[in-house]
């Protein structure tokens, strides 16, 4: 609820329900199991948050109000997680489809695997992030990382050590690569109006789960919709630190990146 550029964005309404609702509906459309857990802060003004799950009747475990990586490892210690999804809360418009098969990708790829993600590098339209991992990984993690982005933002740490942690990638089956294109995430208001618009125009009660190609037909039929939030469209945390993480990290041990490779300088 503490959102600094769009306060409360999680519990804004779409189609008659707080936007959290919407995208928990998205994600229970999921076909791989799973067990879908909200991971809030202790903060009392996510009250209204833990009160949303609970009437949702959705696990919610709260935790410290910015480190996330500590939030994480302690909602996975309170489920006794195996393995680890972490889909931010900001992204309303994430395909069902897209978490499936990033999380099929991991099952079929484990235990030879450390990290599975779908953003290094990103291919689907932004808001469409899932990242998978097993908990001893997370737990190394939270005990290692120190920089307040590794902190907030839980992964960093792992992706950042390509030599020491077993990545893999699960790029977008068609080709194409809409990622700093097509803007689905939010953070301002002008990614909620886009977001409002797009639930205005797709979502019915009798087929509440669009999917992707739903969306890329309405804007392609309605290209003035893909305007409202244009200004931020390729403006993402993890696109915007990610040369800087790892010019920075790679740096003090001697090695740099080359395209998509670690290399020794």
């Amino acid at each position: 609820m503490g959102s600094s550029r769009l306060p409360g964005k999680v519990l804004l309404p779409l189609a008659g329900q707080p936007l959290l609702a919407r995208m928990i509906e998205r994600l229970q459309a999921a076909t791989f199991p799973f067990e879908l857990c909200v991971a809030t802060s202790v903060a009392a003004e996510d009250e209204p948050i833990r009160e949303l799950c609970k009437s949702l009747s959705v696990p919610v475990v709260s935790g410290h109000p910015t480190d996330c990586l500590d939030r994480h490892l302690t909602a996975a210690r309170e489920l006794d997680a195996q393995v680890i999804a972490k889909i931010p809360s900001d992204c309303p418009l994430i395909d069902p489809g897209v978490v499936d098969r990033v999380l099929r990708h991991y099952a079929a790829r484990a235990p030879h695997v450390d990290f599975v993600t779908n953003l290094h590098p990103p291919s689907w339209p932004d808001g469409n992030d899932v990242e998978v991992m097993p908990f001893g990984v997370l737990e190394t993690a939270a005990r290692e990382a120190t920089r307040t982005l590794e902190r907030e933002h839980t992964t960093p740490f792992i992706w950042e050590n390509p030599q020491r942690f077993r990545i893999e990638n699960v790029r977008w089956e068609t080709g194409l690569d809409l990622s700093k294109s097509h803007r689905f995430t939010i953070d301002y208001p002008e990614d909620y109006a886009f977001i409002s618009r797009v639930y205005d125009e797709l979502w019915r009660s009798e087929r509440p789960v669009f999917r992707l190609e739903d969306i890329l037909a309405l804007l392609r039929e309605k290209p003035e919709i893909a305007r409202l939030n244009a200004r931020w469209t390729g403006h993402s945390w993890h696109l915007g630190q990610l040369a800087e993480l790892r010019s920075v990290s790679l740096g003090e041990r001697g090695l740099e990146w080359h395209g998509d490779q670690v290399q020794a300088r």
